[in-house]
């Protein structure tokens, strides 16, 4: 017997309705009207009903966005009632099509940081060899995945690095409540082949490291040292705790070193003590130099 429950979203007009079981296994599917619904028996049902506007349907949910012609007290329990109904006499949610090349199944996994607001989510393949992060939905034109979770209303920040995606959030929600949710949208949307970053960008940050190489070159020798102490010592660290650190500058007449923190290290309450007594205190034994300071350009 096949239980529904509903469940209220960000969005008045949508509501979600649980089943106890997946309904669906890695995929989502968006039907804006009954044409589109083909594969779908249930959501074609569910189009007779004349306040529905769309249905989502993906992992365990239905998701119904309605028109504004009714009020979703006075219709959801009905819509329940004809889910249930229908499912417990064995009708058909979504007609799988066999011919479909079988998907990749990837693992993610929550990880803590550092950074209380930050959460890394480890992904069992390689998403990029260029570290990138998105303040905002504006700035994710390189990363359709970042788009996409910029769209869950608790998501501040997203940084990407090598197979993992670094998620810093608003106070508004605590992790246990957004976890799952996060990580089975970031699971199946992989698995459904989504694109985490474009290419065409990946091009053009490799050029921008080509670009940089050249600039380390031009740079004096103290720069140079400090650059690869960073590379070679801290960075890998900073990275395991979900972050990133990139050289900015270093002035010779004060002896300061600017660094930018990327990723949970952005914001972090821990940041300045891992900058003060950890890196600074490396870099002053390392070039033997006493008076050596470390400043965060985003700190």
């Amino acid at each position: 017997m096949n239980k529904v429950s509903i469940k209220e979203t960000q969005n008045p007009t949508i509501l979600k309705f649980e089943f106890q079981d997946f309904i669906t296994q890695n995929e989502s599917f968006e039907f804006k009207n009954i044409d589109e619904a083909k594969t779908s028996p249930l959501a074609q049902q569910l189009f007779y009903l004349p306040f529905v506007k769309t249905i989502y349907i993906s992992g365990n949910f239905i998701a119904i966005e309605k028109y504004s012609i009714v009020e979703w007290d006075d219709v959801k329990d009905a819509v329940v009632e004809q889910m249930e109904t229908f499912v417990n006499n064995g009708g058909t949610i979504i007609t799988i099509d066999e011919n479909k090349t079988k998907k990749q199944p990837v693992t993610v996994y929550g990880e803590t940081t550092p950074n209380p607001a930050a959460l890394k989510f480890v992904v069992s393949k390689m998403l990029t060899k260029n570290a990138i992060e998105f303040k905002n939905i504006d700035q994710t034109g390189a990363s359709p995945l970042a788009k996409e979770l910029f769209k869950f209303p608790y998501v501040k920040e997203i940084f990407i690095d090598e197979n993992y995606i670094s998620v810093t959030k608003y106070e508004i929600n605590e992790w246990q409540e957004i976890t799952l949710e996060l990580r089975s949208f970031i699971k199946q949307y992989i698995e459904n082949g989504g694109t985490v970053l474009d290419e065409n960008f990946i091009q053009a940050v490799t050029a921008t490291e080509d670009t940089k190489a050249k600039e380390f070159d031009n740079l004096d020798v103290t720069s140079q040292q400090i650059i690869n102490i960073l590379e070679e010592y801290v960075k890998p660290a900073v990275q395991a705790d979900g972050g990133n650190i990139a050289f900015d500058s270093y002035n010779e007449a004060d002896k300061t070193v600017k660094v930018i923190l990327q990723g949970a290290c952005s914001g972090c309450p821990s940041s300045t003590f891992t900058l003060k007594s950890g890196i600074e205190n490396m870099l002053k034994s390392m070039l033997n130099d006493e008076g050596i300071k470390v400043e965060a350009v985003n700190a």
